[in-house]
């Protein structure tokens, strides 16, 4: 009984297959007709029209997610926010996210410093450059 309308399935899935690399090539066809000079020109890879059809359904599944977790966060912000007003008076909220911020701002930069330490190779030294004898102090102070 599972396997009764099989055959449907298997025509609408190479329906969908068919259609999906057919709009990518389509849309790789019309970029590779532009001029160089065109801003709109993009350099795609021609592997990108194989994979269409596979990418297309995670793209939607995934931006539906996103969709749905938005639209909850918007309404939990709506349900809190009138109480934020009538019962908050004090700014320590942002003293609060403001701590949050600088705590994970810091874990960001020390992540990505480690990744570019790790595969970031210069290919040669760079020379240490000698500090300047005019600094800003010294030209100010002649005027102040």
């Amino acid at each position: 009984m599972l396997l009764y309308h099989i055959n449907y399935l298997c025509y609408g899935s190479l329906l969908f297959v068919f259609l999906t690399a057919a709009c990518a090539g389509y849309a790789q066809s019309v970029n590779a007709r532009r001029a160089d000079d065109d801003p709109k020109k993009r350099d795609f890879h021609p592997l990108a029209v194989v994979l269409a059809p596979i990418t297309l359904p995670l793209f939607v599944v995934f931006f539906t997610f996103i969709f749905v977790l938005r639209a909850l966060l918007f309404g939990v912000f709506l349900i809190l926010f009138p109480f934020a007003l009538i019962g908050v008076r004090e700014p320590f909220i942002f003293r609060w996210l403001r701590r949050i911020a600088i705590y994970i701002g810091n874990r960001l930069l020390a992540a990505n410093t480690t990744l570019i330490k790790w595969f970031w190779k210069p290919r040669a030294a760079q020379p240490e450059t000698q500090k300047s004898p005019y600094t800003l102090e010294a030209l100010v102070s002649r005027f102040a």
